[in-house]
């Protein structure tokens, strides 16, 4: 986003002003205008920087030395993957292009076939309710009287606000942005500082373990 930013607009570091985590592209984006241009963005204007984002995006996350899983994530997406009774979506402020990109670099881009994403909302509620209803129409399809219940597995509190927005059950977990003290704050249903505890998280969303 700096660089692109930079070399639209002429204007270094345009990011550090701006807080991202938990946030949608196009919020980000719009913050950046606000810092920088006093001013928000015109639809144009936001396509045009999110597109040169995207042409430059491939090759800083291909260089980028700080890029790693967080723990717990690989088991934990292999072993629900394996369920019968999960069917996993991905619900990201990113859009999606940008979303596929970071998960390529991890090799996590098998694990999701759908999501709701940036592209769909610049609001977090819409865009996971986005990708809610495209899980559910596929499963429905396939079981038209299966029973669904939704859960979000996020690392901010808007994750845990959009969520709940969404009539979905949470789980924060503290590998993002937000520390443990304020995601406890956000009062999601349940809070780890990992995702490594594989077992009591299925626990949970096998419905084992109760709020």
């Amino acid at each position: 986003m700096n660089i692109a930013f930079e070399r639209i607009y002429g204007i270094p570091n345009a990011m550090r002003h701006v807080h991202p985590h938990g946030k949608t592209d196009e919020l980000i984006v719009q913050e950046m205008f606000r810092s920088h241009l006093e001013r928000c963005g015109n639809e144009p204007e936001v396509k045009t920087l999110l597109e040169r984002y995207l042409e430059i995006l491939p090759i800083t996350v291909r260089d980028s030395k700080n890029f790693h899983l967080m723990p717990g994530v690989p088991g934990l997406l292999s072993y629900l993957r394996s369920r019968k009774d999960v069917f996993m979506g991905l619900g990201t402020g990113n859009v999606e292009e940008g979303a596929r990109i970071k998960l390529s670099r991890g090799g996590l881009n098998r694990f999701f076939s759908f999501g709701g994403f940036g592209s769909d909302s610049g609001d977090r509620a819409e865009l996971l309710e986005a990708g809610f209803q495209r899980g559910e129409e596929i499963i429905q399809k396939k079981s038209p009287r299966k029973s669904i219940v939704r859960w979000v597995i996020g690392d901010t509190w808007r994750d845990v606000s959009a969520g709940r927005a969404c009539g979905a059950s949470t789980i924060a977990v503290a590998t993002g942005g937000d520390s443990l003290y304020e995601l406890a704050s956000a009062t999601p249903d349940f809070l780890f500082a990992t995702l490594e505890d594989k077992q009591a998280i299925c626990e949970i969303l096998k419905g084992g373990v109760r709020a």
